[in-house]
């Protein structure tokens, strides 16, 4: 539906709107201002995706907990080698020792085993818990984006959506998979400051003298890594958006022979998102260096203080050497966490713009009690004293009211601009009216389902838009149960089905990107009977025969006639001469019905019509087939 709708405005339409913005205003807000480096809301809203693997999370914590801990002991277990199972010598101490020796390696390995395998379901269990939010999150952006109405998507590039589906989910699977990693250094880090003052106080004090010297320089760290971080964000979602723009319009940007100007801006917005990135990696490993530099520091004291105390007996050699083990992943789980921040930070900037696309308003939604449109509905439709603007300030329609009777085929015409595909849209209720009501089976349709209203209302488009798939798959779109045969005979009734059974493997050939195999005749053959395949109670036709060459047009001529046979009728057409036959036609200007008849009256009023269809039409009147006409009639021809 959606698809279909954002081509269902006319140019001048479009152009009262406001200003097409970088993104939606909710959506820009958060590159204005990036938020909190600990946000509680945004995590609030993560942890409702993560809360139904929770079981997982809790397995994976346990491992990770598990981990840390043999990697406290493993130091312990070398100092219990070093001091009681390596005497010189023989004798029964020397037995003795050989002994300890023996049970040391037997634990170091028990050790080494239960390590590996809490290390192994620590990443097994967390990465499968990760993807699994991840692919629900997906998928509740998806829905929402669904859902929203046209005016938010009208106002919103696809580049700065698909960064938040793509990039900004990217970087939350990053943030889950090395979240549980960061309970694991934090017990680590406090274990190995707790063993060190127990091994020996005095020098577990002056191997962690270094300390202040980190924190000061995380004081001073932490301000620009934050903003770099955002701003690699922002520049990244900007990069995106010209990108999308430029591959959409490559079509319309070889035409004008634009390329070496779209290369050049998209060049500036490439390369401030390198800056900005580069800025952000330089922060992010500025600390790497420092750490290192600092536990070289320590190691060096341990060396030469513990070296004088064992010297002195007042230490142990092992417990010199487990001091030396501890210091060396002392600053591990500092440089991690270090690491793990700017994952953190980059976590909450992107759970911030994953929640403004959940949070995306949806101005159309079934209002509580909201009744489905039954099949014995009769398909008519009536414009009740309806107004519309895209802006309250500036209407489109104003008071327009008219009825289509079951069965009936009414035409709408009028300037570009007059609203013509406006009225089509409120009758799907891709927009809500200001003022007045549009019925449908003579029910509001804002007291109707939306999905009754879909399957009771087929709309076939200028330029019809096919999806990746075969032909088969995108002719029964609208009813994914439709069978082969129902398809062939939509495809036969609408004249599509010559010309797909001469394709490469006929229903089963699949469709380039937007249809770009097949001639737009050949598309809207396929729309026809995707339309009728979808055996919708009311057709709205918004320009289908406008851009498509005479021959094309008599056999789209006469798959209308199939498609409008029995059915309500709402056609748009700039080409009068091919609505001609049609039960009434209704003339819009200026969002207002000034004429309102068959053919043959409003040629005889001689009125905006009259003058539109014999200054520009005129030349069409030796087509075969008119809507509603027979093949072959000459139905109010003008004189």
């Amino acid at each position: 539906m959606t698809d279909s709708a954002l081509e269902d405005i006319d140019t001048e339409e479009k152009a009262r709107r406001p200003p097409k913005a970088v993104v939606g205003s909710s959506l820009d807000r958060e590159e204005e201002v990036f938020g909190k480096a600990y946000d509680p809301r945004v995590v609030r809203r993560i942890w409702a995706f993560v809360g139904p693997y929770r079981k997982n999370l809790l397995v994976s914590v346990a491992a990770v907990i598990i981990f840390t801990l043999t990697q406290l002991a493993i130091p312990l277990v070398i100092r219990h080698a070093i001091d009681h199972g390596m005497v010189p010598g023989g004798g029964s101490a020397s037995a003795t020792a050989r002994t300890t020796l023996y049970w040391v390696i037997v634990g170091y390995g028990l050790i080494i085993g239960v390590n590996f395998a809490a290390s192994y379901v620590q990443e097994l269990v967390v990465g499968k818990a990760a993807e699994n939010v991840l692919f629900d999150m997906r998928r509740a952006m998806f829905a929402r984006l669904q859902q929203v109405s046209l005016s938010f998507m009208d106002k919103t590039e696809v580049g700065r959506l698909m960064s938040r589906l793509m990039g900004d989910v990217n970087a939350m699977q990053e943030f889950l998979e090395t979240s549980v990693l960061s309970v694991g250094d934090l017990i680590l880090l406090f274990g190995i400051i707790g063993v060190l003052l127990w091994l020996d106080p005095l020098l577990g004090l002056i191997t962690m003298a270094t300390m202040p010297v980190l924190f000061i320089v995380r004081l001073f760290w932490l301000p620009p890594a934050k903003k770099s971080f955002m701003d690699a964000h922002h520049a990244n979602s900007a990069n995106n958006g010209a990108l999308a723009e430029g591959i959409n319009g490559v079509r319309t940007v070889q035409s004008l022979d634009r390329q070496r100007v779209n290369f050049d801006l998209y060049e500036e917005k490439s390369r401030t998102n390198l800056l900005a990135h580069l800025r952000a990696a330089k922060f992010a490993q500025v600390m790497v260096p420092i750490v290192d530099s600092l536990t070289g520091m320590s190691m060096a004291t341990v060396v030469v203080v513990g070296g004088q105390m064992v010297l002195h007996r007042q230490l142990d050699v092992g417990i010199m050497v487990a001091f030396l083990f501890y210091i060396q992943r002392f600053f591990d789980p500092i440089r991690s966490l270090t690491m793990q921040y700017s994952v953190f930070q980059r976590a909450m900037s992107s759970g911030t713009r994953i929640i403004e696309v959940l949070d995306v308003p949806l101005a159309i939604t079934d209002k509580p009690g909201a009744v489905a449109l039954g099949a014995d509905m009769d398909g008519s439709v009536e414009f009740d004293h309806v107004s519309f603007g895209y802006r309250k300030d500036i209407p489109v329609l104003k008071n327009v009211s008219f009825r289509v009777n079951p069965g009936e085929t009414v035409a709408v015409v009028g300037p570009t601009g007059s609203g013509k595909s406006s009225c089509m849209a409120l009758v799907h209720r891709f927009y809500d009216v200001t003022e007045g009501a549009v019925r449908v089976g003579g029910h509001d349709v804002r007291d109707v389902t939306g999905n009754s209203l879909g399957t009771s209302i087929a709309m076939v488009l200028q330029e019809p838009f096919l999806f990746t798939g075969t032909v088969f798959e995108n002719i029964r779109y609208a009813k994914a149960d439709a069978t082969r045969e129902a398809v062939i005979a939509a495809a036969k009734a609408v004249g599509a089905h010559e010309f797909i059974v001469t394709l490469a493997d006929g229903y089963d050939t699949r469709i380039e990107q937007r249809g770009g195999n097949l001639s737009l005749g050949q598309r809207q053959l396929i729309s026809f009977a995707r339309a009728l395949v979808a055996d919708a109670k009311i057709l709205v036709l918004d320009e289908a025969t406008a851009n498509i060459d005479s021959y094309t047009e008599m056999l789209i001529q006469k798959a209308l006639k199939r498609l409008l046979e029995g059915r309500t009728g709402l056609v748009i057409a700039h080409r009068l001469a091919t609505i001609r036959g049609a039960d009434r036609i209704i003339v819009l200007q200026n969002g207002e019905i000034i004429e309102n008849g068959n053919h043959t009256e409003l040629m005889a009023q001689g009125g905006l019509y009259a003058k539109l269809y014999t200054m520009n039409y005129s030349s069409f009147d030796d087509l075969p087939t008119g809507i509603g006409t027979n093949p072959g009639a000459d139905v109010g021809k003008a004189t």
